[in-house]
């Protein structure tokens, strides 16, 4: 006997899970419902098979084929236009025709005996038999009422309480002879028990109805869909689930990665590949389908999530469906009946509320709170560019395909024929998105001079020499799983805010050129790259007095990149030094804020009992320093830029230094003291660039461990600021700590707070006129100045939900307590 899946549905109230899927191609524990359906014909030896499909058909055919890896044949009839249940079957006949044949929907869950069901069409003699089941509530179902022979007495479709007689429904399940044919007229919409079977009955045709015992569940809703799921996992359906089960209830697949200090509340079950780290609750009735990375401090109970989909740290998911190829980030919380569609991103700590909808492709922004669904417009703004460049998590938000596409838009900016150098840091990540950009480059017309794994500053010098421009992919700071693509100009600085506007419109219209086959372009692999650059560093910067000094400095590493530059630039300066961690380790591309300090610490320690004038390490990209005095106390990041100043301004006793404006108002004393002045600049690094590169700039930093020398380059570069720190230590004669000692403290706090995109401008507008007859400096954001000096400034972020906040005292409690009154303003606009 041949069989009829009826593939063809749209599934409109199951939307957005099938905005872009078919309904039977939705997974229930990881294969879709149709796969369970045609499973169980196989059971009962129903290997021929003609699927019925409309709504996306293509869908169907490319996952099911011609059957051939269930065991199956399968062939297709396609629909035209929607013909209802009776036609679309009557589409089929041509392959019907000879013999009985089973009828099936593509889209309902059952493990029903259906050789018991044929076995009584055969018996009965009957021309249709219709397969029944009983249900606790009929309404959305058509009631059937059968005499004590099992003949079908009468049909109601989807009755009122009134009608209700029956707890007895059509589960669409049907044994028909091929002469039910003649009942159907073709090529328009007929339906079995809404118009062929009142026919039947009225001429008395044989219909009987066979009551089915097992499972049975229509997948129509969003409530039946995430019920199913339970039912599979708590064995109330018989079905075939993939994967083992490791303890009882929890079903693992193939190739799953589960953490040991993972919690797992089964039943629930995880699809093969998917990575379930320490620290995340997997509660009872979860589904985690392929490839799916669940982060540390995520929980879930009761939530369906589709492959291929990231549910960051912290995040909160409860009863809710989760779409392929989604991205949740940080501290997000979905509650229960909500759906979020295939491809969106959803925000760091934002709120999806009960039974939203949000429809494929959606942004959700960060701190958003979601309480009606999302159908047209994305609740939040895509901007490639943050503070460093193009940043994300690696192989969530930035994968190969993203990072070629930037590629190709960046390339379309430039001539053909223009020369790009690339550069990586030493983790395997960058260097596989590196590859990823070499080649669009080269295809985009574009010679490429690849630098490998070289120190940030070394990549932007480079870079400056003839290129039209640079790529450098590294790890973020902080953060190992997160990576930046950071993008140069020709002058090797980061590229202005006009050149990132410029790239972010070619990437969205995505119009990328492509070389001819004759213009691809040339890729080169340039030699002693760190002799030249520590020549053209030696020959520029001030060193003076070092080799007489008889000064022993330690230099850490940090396993960075950095190292690779060292060897070259201490043995030139002639200085007696120690350098500890020097060896790359490719599996700390970065350092968080807890191993830097650590790290700080052991440096002090070899300090001092080296008796060594001060230490110094580098980051791991070799772009910023951190320093450490001769006692082995570690001078903090803003100190070490007003101890910097000091000593330039000292021995410069004119020009000009370029500061961000969050920097403490000390800096300006210090600088005056000895006779220069301060420039104040916005916190974005080109605006630093910018303004060194001018003639009379004797030294720019922002505060964080970035100096910038302008006699060498325009840029943070850590060796840079090194080797002129030894010259004027080795000049001045005064250790770190006696210089630290004569500046002023300074008391500067600093607070974030969530503000979403829509009301970014009316915060500002409401910290101006908070502001009122205040001194007000709109450098960068607003600055408000008190009367006493303190001030205030408040920053949107360019790139995320946030907005920045800095204050500035006599003592903390008084930064401290102008910080909480802003705050309050901000967040009274906010909200």
């Amino acid at each position: 006997m041949k069989a009829v899946v009826m593939a063809g549905g749209e599934g409109t109230r199951l939307r957005p899970m099938t905005a872009s899927m078919p309904k039977p191609l939705l997974p229930v524990v990881n294969k879709p419902i149709m796969e369970h359906v045609l499973k169980l014909l196989k059971r009962h030896g129903l290997t021929e098979t003609v699927v019925t499909v409309q709504f996306l058909a293509s869908l169907v055919k490319n996952y099911f084929g011609d059957g051939e890896e269930l065991g199956m044949e399968l062939t297709y009839a396609h629909e035209e236009k929607p013909l209802g249940t009776a036609g679309s079957v009557k589409n089929a006949e041509e392959a019907l025709k000879d013999d009985a044949f089973l009828v099936i929907s593509g889209d309902a869950l059952t493990d029903f005996d259906l050789t018991d069901l044929i076995r009584f069409h055969r018996e009965r003699g009957a021309m249709v038999t219709v397969c029944l089941t009983r249900v606790p509530n009929p309404l959305e179902f058509g009631i059937t009422i059968v005499d004590e022979d099992g003949k079908v007495d009468r049909f109601l479709e989807k009755p009122t309480w009134g009608q209700v007689f029956s707890d007895t429904v059509n589960t669409g399940i049907y044994v028909m002879e091929p002469e039910v044919f003649d009942y159907v007229e073709p090529d328009k919409p007929v339906d079995w028990s809404g118009d062929v079977f009142p026919r039947l009955m009225k001429e008395g045709k044989p219909i009987y109805g066979y009551v089915a015992e097992g499972y049975w569940e229509d997948v129509g809703t969003h409530e039946s869909y995430v019920r199913a799921q339970a039912d599979v996992l708590e064995g109330k359906v018989d079905v075939e689930r993939d994967g083992f089960e490791i303890s009882p209830g929890v079903w693992v697949a193939e190739g799953a990665e589960v953490h040991p200090d993972a919690v797992l509340r089964g039943p629930l079950y995880i699809g093969d590949y998917a990575k379930v780290e320490a620290g995340a609750e997997i509660r009872e009735h979860s589904v985690i389908g392929s490839n799916v990375v669940v982060k540390s401090g995520a929980f879930l109970h009761r939530a369906v999530v589709h492959d291929n989909v990231y549910v960051g740290p912290q995040s909160n998911l409860r009863g809710c469906v989760i779409g392929k190829n989604t991205d949740i980030m940080r501290a997000s919380r979905i509650e229960d009946g909500a759906v979020v569609g295939d491809e969106c991103f959803i925000g760091e700590e934002s709120i999806v509320q009960g039974n939203v909808r949000i429809y494929p492709f959606k942004t959700i922004e960060a701190g958003a709170f979601v309480n009606t669904s999302v159908i047209w417009e994305s609740r939040g703004q895509a901007h490639l560019f943050g503070a460093r460049g193009v940043s994300g998590i690696l192989n969530v938000e930035i994968t190969p395909e993203l990072a070629v596409r930037l590629a190709g838009a960046y390339a379309t900016t430039l001539k053909k024929g223009s020369t790009v150098c690339t550069a990586r840091d030493h983790s395997r990540g960058a260097r596989a998105l590196k590859r990823a950009i070499i080649s669009a480059l080269q295809a985009s017309a574009i010679d490429v001079r690849d630098l490998e794994n070289v120190p940030l500053p070394v990549a932007r010098q480079q870079t400056a020499r003839g290129s039209a421009g640079g790529i450098m992919i590294r790890t973020t700071t902080g953060v190992p799983d997160s990576v930046d693509i950071m993008f140069f100009d020709e002058r090797g600085a980061d590229l202005s805010q006009a050149g990132q506007r410029k790239l972010d419109r070619v990437y969205a219209r995505q119009e990328y050129r492509r070389a001819f086959p004759g213009e691809i372009g040339d890729l080169s692999f340039p030699s002693s790259v760190y002799d030249s650059y520590t020549g053209s560093l030696l020959r520029v910067v001030d060193t003076t007095g070092i080799a007489e000094s008889g000064l022993k400095v330690v230099v850490d590493a940090s396993n960075g990149s950095a190292g690779l530059v060292l060897p070259s630039l201490l043995g030139r300066l002639g200085v007696d030094s120690l350098t500890i961690n020097p060896g790359l380790d490719e599996s700390r591309p970065t350092e968080t804020a807890e191993s830097r300090r650590a790290g700080l610490v052991r440096l002090g320690e070899i300090v001092a009992s080296a008796r060594a004038a001060f230490g110094v390490r580098f980051d791991p990209v070799g772009e910023r320093i951190s320093l450490v005095d001769e006692h082995g106390r570690i001078v903090e990041d803003d100190r070490a830029l007003l101890v910097m100043l000091d000593l330039i301004a000292a021995e410069r006793r004119s020009g000009r230094v370029a500061l961000p404006v969050t920097t403490t108002r000390i800096a300006e004393q210090v600088a005056a003291y000895h006779g220069t002045q301060v420039e104040w600049t916005t916190t974005s690094p080109d605006d630093l660039t910018r303004v060194s590169r001018e003639d009379g700039t004797v030294f720019g930093g922002d505060g964080r461990g970035g100096f910038i020398v302008p006699e060498f380059s325009s840029v943070f570069d850590g060796a840079a600021a090194f080797v002129r720190l030894i010259g004027l230590v080795a000049r001045t004669q005064l250790t770190l700590s006696q210089i630290d000692a004569r500046i002023p403290r300074a008391h500067v706090s600093r607070r974030d707070l969530a503000t979403p995109w829509a009301v970014k401008g009316l915060v500002m507008r409401t910290v101006v006129e908070a502001a009122g007859d205040r001194s007000v400096d709109t450098t960068d954001g607003v600055r408000v100045v008190e009367s006493d000096g303190r001030w205030v400034m408040v920053l949107p972020d360019p790139a995320e939900a946030v907005t920045h906040l800095w204050a500035e005292g006599p003592d903390e409690a008084s930064a401290q307590a102008l910080l909480d009154e802003w705050a309050a303003v901000v967040d009274s606009a906010g909200h």
